[in-house]
C-alpha cells in the first residue's frame, strides 16, 4: 500500500504512527511546497509541489498518484481540504482514495459561521457568534455578552489572527488591524470571496478547555470519541494534555458524527463553563492534538490502514485509557 500525506509540514509524528502498522513493501509518500518541511524527512519518498493555490497544483498531485500508484491521500492542511475534496472523483477514477469528507462537510467545518449554525441546529451549545459589528454592539448594549470577546478569521487555520479585546476601544482598533493583517496571511485567498464578513466576533468562554477527536470510519459511520483536557497551549496547538473518559463527551461526539457524517478523524475544541460543555470549532482532519489521543490508546491512523486494507475490526487500536498526561517537545532533524 502506498499512502500520500499532502501538505505534510511539521506532522512527522503522523507518518511515524502510520509506519508502526505498515507491512513490508508499503510506502509513505509526502508532499509539501517546501522541500525542507520537517515532515518530508520521515517519508520514504518526498516530493516538492507548487502552492495549493497554484493553477497546476491538482494536476501535480494527480500525476504523483498515477506515477507512484498511490492508494490513499491524507491531507494535513485546512486550506487544502476544500480543494482536494472538490476533485475527489478525479483521483478515485484513477484508483486513489481521497480520505477527506464531502465538499459540504468541509464547508461546514471550514466556515466558522456555518460551524456555529450547524452546532446550534443539532442541539449543542456553542459561543454566541456575530459577523456584523452592529449585531455585536447591540448584544453588548443589551448585556447578552460582555468583554472580553474573541475576534478571529471566519475561515481560519492554526489559530492565526485570534485576538481578545477587553473593551470597546480595543475592539475598534483590533477590528481594523485584524482586517488589514488578514490580507497578508495565508488565509487571504480563502477570505477573499466575502471580505466584508471575513471576521467573526464571538462570546468569550472562560473555563477548562478540551480537545476531542471524533473518529468515523471511511464511510462516515461513528466509531468513537477520544477526549483530552488541555493543560497548556503553544503556538496555537496543545502542548500538554491529559486523557479523559466521560459519557457527556461521548454524547456530544456521537451527536456531531451522526449529523455531520464526516470521513475519518474530526478534531474538535470544547470549553466547559459552569458545568456546561460548549463546542467551539470543528476541523475535518487530524489536528495538532491527535498525538495525545494516539499515545493514550486511540490509534486512529492505524484504523485508517485497516479500513483501507478491507478490515473492519479495529478494536485493538482503540483501547483508550484516562488519566494519562503527555507533553510535546521539539527535536532537530536533517532536512537537506
Amino acid at each position: 500500500m502506498n499512502v500520500l500525506f499532502t501538505c505534510v509540514g511539521r506532522r512527522n509524528y503522523l507518518l511515524n504512527y502510520l509506519r508502526e502498522v505498515l507491512k513490508p513493501g508499503d510506502k509513505i509518500f509526502a508532499t509539501d511546497m517546501q522541500r525542507t518541511a520537517p515532515g518530508m524527512a520521515d517519508a520514504d519518498v518526498a516530493i516538492e509541489v507548487p502552492s495549493i493555490y497554484d493553477a497546476g497544483y491538482i494536476e501535480a498531485i494527480l500525476g504523483i498518484c498515477e506515477e507512484h500508484h498511490i492508494d490513499a491521500i491524507i491531507s494535513l492542511n485546512d486550506l487544502e481540504l476544500p480543494i482536494l475534496s472538490a476533485h475527489k472523483s478525479r483521483f478515485e477514477a484513477q484508483g486513489t482514495r481521497v480520505l477527506i469528507s464531502s465538499p459540504e462537510v468541509i464547508d461546514i467545518t471550514f466556515d466558522k459561521l456555518r460551524t456555529a449554525n450547524f452546532l446550534r441546529g443539532i442541539g449543542l451549545l456553542t459561543p454566541k457568534t456575530f459577523t456584523k459589528k452592529e449585531e455585536l454592539t447591540k448584544a453588548l448594549d443589551e448585556g447578552e455578552i460582555d468583554f472580553p470577546i474573541v475576534v478571529k478569521p471566519r475561515w481560519g487555520s492554526a489559530s492565526i489572527g485570534i485576538e481578545m479585546p477587553k473593551d470597546f476601544e480595543e475592539f475598534e482598533l483590533t477590528d481594523r488591524l485584524s482586517r488589514l493583517k488578514l490580507r497578508r496571511t495565508i488565509l487571504s485567498t480563502a477570505s477573499a470571496q466575502q471580505e466584508a464578513e471575513a471576521l467573526l466576533y464571538q462570546e468569550f468562554l472562560p473555563g477548562k478547555e478540551y480537545g476531542m477527536d471524533v473518529l468515523n470510519d471511511l464511510e462516515g459511520n461513528y466509531v468513537g470519541t477520544f477526549v483530552r483536557e488541555k493543560l497548556s497551549m503553544r503556538a496555537g496547538e496543545t502542548d500538554k494534555a491529559m486523557s479523559v473518559i466521560a459519557p457527556r463527551f461521548e454524547v456530544i461526539g456521537k451527536t456531531i458524527s451522526q449529523n455531520l457524517r464526516h470521513i475519518g478523524n474530526l478534531d474538535c475544541d470544547v470549553m466547559e463553563k459552569e458545568g456546561n460543555l460548549y463546542v467551539l470549532e470543528l476541523n475535518a482532519r487530524f489536528g495538532g492534538g491527535y498525538p495525545f489521543s494516539h499515545e493514550a490508546g486511540a490509534r486512529g491512523i492505524a484504523c485508517y490502514y485497516e479500513w483501507l486494507s478491507g478490515n473492519s475490526d479495529v478494536g485493538e487500536y482503540l483501547r483508550y485509557k484516562p488519566g494519562l498526561c503527555f507533553a510535546k517537545c521539539d527535536r532537530l532533524i536533517s532536512v537537506g
